[in-house]
C-alpha cells in the first residue's frame, strides 16, 4: 500500500501556514503529545499545516466542515508550491539540534524528517507523473467519494460539489500522464493489459452508476421536495459531467497513453531510475540495505521455507513432484469456492476465530471494529487478493476486503493466513490502535511504514501457527505459500528492476515456488512492475520482529511474556525498523529491572 496521505485542514493563504490552529477539526484527533521539545513542536506544526493547506478531502474525513465540499488541487503550481514548503520545513529539521532532545523526540524527529524526505524524493522522481498503477488508479481511488455518509441536505450539497470539480482532478491527472508519456515515466505497458476494463466499469446508465447510488436512497427526516430535488440535481450531474469524464478518460487511456506507455519493465530504466529504485528499496525496507542484500536474503529465505512445504507435502502422503503438488493445488475443485458468499462467510468465520485469541496475545485492544467487503467490482480483476480498508472516523468501522473475482483463483487454503494478516491480529489490530494513540502527533496517527505495517501483517501470519490455526496440511501449506510469496517478492522485485529479469522470468519463479493460482501470480508481478520496492516491505519487517522477539525471549528466558511484548511492539504506533530495535532493547531493560526489583523486596 501507498504512504497514507496526511489528512489536511484548508487554510486561506500559504503564508499563514505558521500561525494556523486545528480548533475545526474534532479534537479527538488533534490532542498532540505534551512535554515536546519547543523547536520541534514549531517544525511538526508548520509541517502539519502545510499538509493542512493542501488536503481538504482528508481534512473534511476529520472534522472540517469547511473542506467538506471539496476536492485536492493538484496542478503544477500547487504541487511546486507544497514540495517548495515540505523542502524548506526538511532542511529546519535537519539543521535541529538533536542533543536536547528527549528519545521520544529523538523518535518523533526520525519520523517526521523520514516523511518529509519522502515527499522531496518522490517529487522529484516525479511520481505524480503516475496517478495510476496495475492495480487502479485515480480514477477508482475517486469513486470513493459516493461512500461518504450522508444525513443532511449540507452533506448532499457538498457532494453535488464535489461532483462538479471533478472535471478539473480529471483534466490535472490526465495533464501529469501525458507529461508522464512525455518524459518516459509511465507504467510499463505490459502490466496495463485490461487496464481499461477498470475505467469502463464506470461507464455505465445513470441509474446503475456507483457516482448515483447516494440519491437513490435518503435519510427518513428528508421531505419529499428535499428528495425530489436532490435526486434530478444528482443525475442531471451523473449524465452530464460525470459519465462523460469517464468516457474521455477511457478513449485517452486506450487511444494515446496504453500503447505509448514505455516497454521496459525495470525501475532502473526509468529516468534516473538506478538512483529511483535504491532510494525506493531503503524506503520501504527503512534500512540501508541494497538490491543486491535484498535479493540475497530472499534466495536464503526461498531455499528454507521450500524445505518446510516439501515437508508438508511428504506428510500428506502425496505421490509425485512440488510442481504436480502445485498443480493439484491450483486445479482441484475441493479447495475453491462456489460462490462469492462462501468466500466471505468462510473469511468471516476465520476472522471470528481471530478475535477470539486476541486476548490471550495483547494486553491492550483497538476499540474500533472491523467488516468484511469484496474488493470493489470495478478494480477487482487486477487487485490483490485481500486489503485492509481503514477510517479516518473513530465512528466508523475498518474493512477487511476480499477478493471476490474469479472463484476459481481464490483458493481457500490461503484464507486463513490472508484473514489473520489483513484483520486481526494484522493490519486492523495494528492501524486502529496506532490511530488510537493519541498521545502521538498527528503526522504520526496518520502515517504509515510500510515495513513495519506490513512486516507486522505476515509476522501475524506466523503468530497464527501458536495459536492454533492451520490445522490443515493444506492450509498450512497455504501459509507456508503465503510466506514463500512474501520471500519470493525480495527475488523478483530485485530481479526486475536492478538485476535484468525479464516479466516471464518473475512470473516463472512466483510460480514455481509458490501455491497462488497463476492469475494470482500475474496480477501481483504486475503489482511490483508498478510499484517498485514496495513488496520489499514484508519479509524485512517480518524478520526483524521475529529477531527481536527471539532476542527478548532469549534476554528474559522465564520472565518474558508475550503480551507484554506485543503491546511494546505496537506501543509507539507505526516506526523504522531502527526505532523498533531501540523500543525492544529498552523494553527488555525494563523488564530485566522490575525482575530485580521484584526480587530484592
Amino acid at each position: 500500500m501507498r504512504l497514507l496521505i496526511l489528512p489536511a485542514l484548508i487554510i486561506l493563504t500559504l503564508s499563514a501556514c505558521n500561525s494556523v490552529t486545528t480548533t475545526q477539526i474534532d479534537s479527538r484527533v488533534t490532542r498532540q503529545q505534551t512535554q515536546i521539545d519547543p523547536n520541534l513542536q514549531a517544525i511538526i506544526d508548520q509541517s502539519w499545516a502545510v499538509n493542512l493547506a493542501y488536503s481538504p478531502m482528508l481534512a473534511a474525513s476529520l472534522g472540517d466542515a469547511s473542506a467538506a465540499g471539496m476536492l485536492d488541487d493538484l496542478s503544477a503550481q500547487t504541487l511546486a508550491k507544497k514540495y517548495q514548503q515540505t523542502l524548506e520545513n526538511l532542511k529546519k529539521l535537519k539543521q535541529l539540534d538533536r542533543k536536547p532532545l528527549s528519545k521520544s523526540d529523538v523518535i518523533n524527529a526520525k519520523i517526521l524528517q523520514d516523511q518529509l524526505q519522502n515527499e522531496v524524493d518522490l517529487y522529484r522522481f516525479h511520481d505524480h507523473y503516475l496517478p495510476i498503477t496495475a492495480e487502479s488508479g485515480f480514477h477508482a481511488y475517486i469513486a470513493s467519494i459516493a461512500k461518504a455518509r450522508f444525513s443532511s441536505v449540507e452533506d448532499y450539497q457538498h457532494y453535488l460539489a464535489k461532483l462538479k470539480q471533478l472535471p478539473r482532478h480529471f483534466t490535472q491527472q490526465i495533464y501529469w500522464l501525458k507529461q508522464g508519456l512525455a518524459a518516459g515515466i509511465t507504467p510499463a505497458k505490459v502490466t496495463l493489459k485490461g487496464f481499461e476494463d477498470s475505467i469502463s466499469a464506470f461507464i455505465v446508465p445513470v441509474e446503475t452508476s456507483g457516482y448515483f447510488t447516494p440519491f437513490t436512497h435518503y435519510p427518513d427526516h428528508f421531505s419529499a421536495s428535499e428528495k425530489e430535488s436532490l435526486t434530478q440535481q444528482g443525475r442531471a450531474t451523473v449524465a452530464q459531467i460525470v459519465l462523460p469524464l469517464y468516457q474521455q478518460f477511457y478513449d485517452f487511456m486506450t487511444q494515446e497513453y496504453i500503447p505509448n506507455a514505455r516497454i521496459n519493465i525495470a525501475a532502473s530504466a526509468l529516468p534516473d531510475g538506478s538512483a529511483f529504485y535504491q532510494n525506493r528499496v531503503e524506503y520501504y525496507t527503512t534500512l540501508p540495505m541494497t538490491a543486491e542484500e535484498v535479493h540475497q536474503l530472499g534466495l536464503q529465505e526461498v531455499a528454507r521455507i521450500r524445505a518446510e512445504m516439501e515437508q508438508v507435502i511428504k506428510d500428506v502422503g502425496f505421490k509425485g513432484s512440488f510442481a504436480d503438488f502445485l498443480t493439484f493445488l491450483r486445479t482441484d475443485p475441493q479447495f475453491y469456492p462456489k460462490t462469492a458468499n462462501e468466500l466471505l462467510k468462510e473469511a468471516a468465520f476465520i476472522a471470528k476465530k481471530a478475535d477470539a485469541i486476541l486476548p490471550k496475545y495483547f494486553g491492550k485492544l483497538p476499540r474500533t471494529p472491523y467488516g468484511i467487503e469484496p474488493v470493489p467490482a470495478e478494480i477487482a480483476p487486477k487487485y490483490t487478493t485481500g486489503r485492509y480498508s481503514g477510517s479516518n472516523r473513530d465512528d466508523e468501522p475498518g474493512y477487511y476486503w476480499v477478493n471476490t473475482y474469479a472463484l476459481d483463483k481464490r483458493p481457500l487454503y490461503e484464507l486463513e493466513a490472508l484473514t489473520l494478516h489483513e484483520a486481526v491480529p494484522g493490519h486492523h489490530l495494528q492501524i486502529s490502535l496506532n490511530k488510537e494513540l493519541t498521545n502521538l502527533p498527528n503526522f504520526r496517527r496518520y502515517s504509515y511504514i510500510s515495513a513495519f505495517g506490513e512486516g507486522w501483517g505476515l509476522y501475524s501470519e506466523y503468530l497464527g501457527v501458536e495459536a492454533g490455526f492451520y490445522q490443515d496440511p493444506y492450509s498450512n501449506f497455504g501459509r507456508l505459500t503465503y510466506e514463500m510469496w512474501r520471500a519470493a517478492r525480495l527475488v523478483v522485485d530485485t530481479g526486475m528492476h536492478a538485476k535484468g529479469w525479464s516479466r516471464q522470468q518473475a512470473i516463472d519463479f512466483m510460480a514455481s515456488n509458490t501455491a497462488l493460482s497463476m492469475h494470482n501470480v500475474t496480477t501481483e508481478i504486475d503489482r511490483y512492475i508498478s510499484w517498485p520496492g514496495q513488496a520489499l516491505s514484508y519479509k524485512i519487517g517480518e524478520l526483524t520482529i521475529k529477531r527481536l522477539r527471539a532476542k527478548a525471549e532469549k534476554s528474559l528466558g522465564k520472565d518474558f511474556d508475550i503480551r507484554q511484548f506485543h503491546d511494546a511492539v505496537l506501543e509507539n504506533g507505526s516506526i523504522p525498523m531502527s526505532v523498533l530495535e531501540q523500543m525492544v532493547d529498552e523494553f527488555i531493560a525494563r523488564q530485566q529491572a522490575m525482575v530485580k526489583e521484584a526480587s530484592s523486596v
